[in-house]
């Protein structure tokens, strides 16, 4: 399956770079697990990065960012069969959650629940 990994980014860090690379860190935890168990992990972030960094965007929240940011994770349900939401406040990890329910994609709590990563 592709699992888009869904969770705290910039939420909780007051745009703060250290901790919002944290965040993305801490996403990226589970990746080589879901990988190593036959599953493709997809980060928003990884896609969305360079984009911004393309745009000019300066600063999170700004037009580029708000232009790129969320959208992709959107573009990237298109092709998810499922999503991991990592503990943590995120309104942009609910929304990925809101979507991929409407679309009716598997949505797991935890990395143990995910097949093939008991």
């Amino acid at each position: 399956m592709m699992i888009l990994v869904a969770g705290p980014y910039r939420s909780g860090t007051n745009d703060d770079p250290e901790l919002m690379q944290k965040n993305l860190s801490r996403l990226e935890s589970v990746t080589l697990d879901l990988f190593r168990a036959g599953h493709l992990p997809v980060i928003g972030e990884w896609l969305a990065l360079p984009l911004l960094h393309l745009a000019g965007s300066e600063r999170p929240g700004d037009a580029p960012y708000n232009e790129i940011l969320y959208p992709v994770a959107g573009r990237l349900l298109q092709k998810c069969d499922a999503v991991l939401r990592i503990e943590g406040e995120s309104k942009g990890a609910d929304e990925d959650v809101r979507i991929a329910k409407e679309r009716g994609l598997k949505i797991f709590y935890k990395l143990s629940e995910v097949p093939g990563c008991a």
